[in-house]
């Protein structure tokens, strides 16, 4: 097959920095521009790229998540496949081993000045798959620089033969001057690691008219309520859903930006244009919104409990620690710089990964700066130092700081377990061993701070301490589901 393929190698090192600097950019010119003279062009591809310049592609960078990051030649054209016309744009997303990259993925950005959208409600496109497969991520929006009307749909599952696909617009009023035409990401998690192509055709913005019912929302979309603390911030998610012309519901992930918030007592709450709630004092807000004029389906009610409760100060002498999270301390590398390694697939904890903000940074009214990390949707999670492992071998206590959050369920008991990976320092190797604590107290349920302090000679399986590789928290029963966490570290 014929291929007549566009590759942007020598983009790599630029779009690294565009990636890094982005979010200091600025547009040459303004989003609330008006200027007549940008293209109100529909089409993005047809038999070829419509307006695009000659630097359009962008494949998506390594980053924290996935140092490998997307294949760069994923995309090409296909002169012998197409739904209408001669040509056809054709993505091969490779298997999840190659070198290369593990995952196809890239936005397409027009050159120079954007796109005057506000006639348009809708991007549509064709497409089909070599066979039937799910695409995490099709939208647009996404441009690199200030992303700010970026619009998604998740999880789309394509077929062997041409289905038209249909992202609406949330407000066209506001994309008067759009670079970002066009945004995906496919992977290989339902095909077992095993690559696959799928084409696009006739991608292009139009004005359907068919789109009915929309639905802003915040969040989960049902009636909400957050107990928070000043000083700590909070991320909304944002949704929206129509009715398509197929008569279907459709939902789409969309930026904040597309949103007008108000706050019932501004002294309490405020929201940012990015969608970040800033809590200022104790008492309650409504944080409600519109899109286009249609109010959210549900506001969202912030309780302010105040000032932040800090975790105890350790006050143990730093010669005689070992810290792995603490402010208090030097703390040793963890792998991954994660508190958090997302072990598969029994672990549902999200959370400790700087990369997601879950470790919450409190600056306001505290006597000391300080981290905390949030653990939600906790059934137990491992935090492993093995590069290199550490020799606690004269420590003789280990300690944590634990602050449960939710207020239903068994609360009274967490496990401890500590990990050695042997004389190899390898896991799996030569003379692992593991001893996992059960500790109680009552006090846990109060959602006040807990210090545990555990004597090392307590876990007696631990064969050895010289090669000690990973702190493993979980609940001794489901009930701990959110909770905060603080001063892991061992000491003399």
């Amino acid at each position: 097959m014929k291929n007549r393929k566009i590759n942007y190698f020598k983009k790599a090192l630029l779009l690294g920095l565009v990636l890094i600097t982005s979010v200091n950019c600025e547009r040459e010119l303004s989003d609330d521009a008006t200027d007549a003279g940008f293209s109100k062009t529909a089409e993005v591809f047809t038999d070829t790229p419509v307006e695009m310049g000659t630097d359009f592609y962008f494949p998506y960078a390594p980053g924290p998540d996935n140092p490998v990051g997307s294949k760069f030649d994923a995309w090409s054209i296909d002169n012998e496949v197409s739904y209408l016309g001669s040509a056809s744009m054709r993505f091969d997303v490779p298997n999840a081993n190659d070198p290369e990259g593990n995952y196809a993925g890239a936005i397409f950005r027009t050159e120079g000045a954007g796109r005057d959208l506000t006639g348009y409600d809708a991007l549509t496109f064709w497409a089909k798959a070599s066979q039937g497969v799910t695409v995490g991520v099709f939208g647009f929006g996404e441009d690199f620089y200030l992303n700010k009307y970026i619009t998604t749909i998740k999880n789309v599952s394509l077929g062997t033969t041409w289905r038209k696909y249909i992202i609406p617009i949330p407000d066209a009023s506001k994309l008067l001057n759009e670079r970002g035409m066009f945004r995906y990401a496919a992977g290989t998690d339902n095909t077992n690691g095993f690559g696959y192509t799928f084409w696009i055709d006739e991608l292009k913005f139009e004005k359907l008219g068919t789109i009915a019912n929309p639905q802003p929302k915040i969040g989960t979309g049902s009636p909400s309520t957050q107990s928070t603390y000043v000083g700590i911030p909070i991320n909304l998610s944002f949704s929206e859903t129509f009715n398509m012309p197929n008569g279907l519901n459709q939902t789409l992930l969309i930026s904040p930006s597309y949103y007008t918030f108000t706050s019932s007592n501004p002294s309490v709450a405020t929201v940012s244009d990015l969608g970040v709630v800033s809590v200022l004092a104790s008492g309650t807000s409504v944080i409600s919104a519109t899109v286009a004029g249609v109010s959210v389906v549900d506001p969202i009610t912030i309780i302010s409990l105040g000032p932040f409760p800090v975790a105890p100060i350790p006050t143990v002498n730093p010669s005689n620690v070992i810290s792995i999270f603490s402010n208090a301390y030097s703390n040793i590398p963890v792998d991954n710089n994660r508190y958090n390694n997302y072990w598969a697939p029994y672990q549902t904890t999200q959370g400790g990964d700087y990369s997601n903000n879950s470790i919450i940074q409190l600056f306001k009214g505290l006597p000391n700066q300080d981290d905390i990390i949030k653990y939600t949707q906790f059934n137990f999670v491992g935090i492993q130092f093995s590069q290199p492992t550490i020799n606690v071998s004269q420590m003789t206590y280990v300690h944590v700081d634990l602050k449960v959050l939710n207020t239903s369920g068994i609360r009274n008991s967490v496990k401890i377990k500590l990990y050695d990976f042997g004389s190899d320092a390898v896991y799996g190797g030569v003379g692992d061993s593991f001893h996992e604590y059960t500790y109680n107290n009552a006090n846990l349920a109060t959602g006040n701070w807990i210090s545990v302090e555990l004597p090392l000679s307590s876990f007696t399986g631990l064969n050895s301490k010289d090669h000690l590789a990973q702190f493993i928290l979980g609940p001794a029963s489901s009930g701990i589901t959110e909770l905060l966490v603080d001063n892991i570290y061992f000491h003399n």
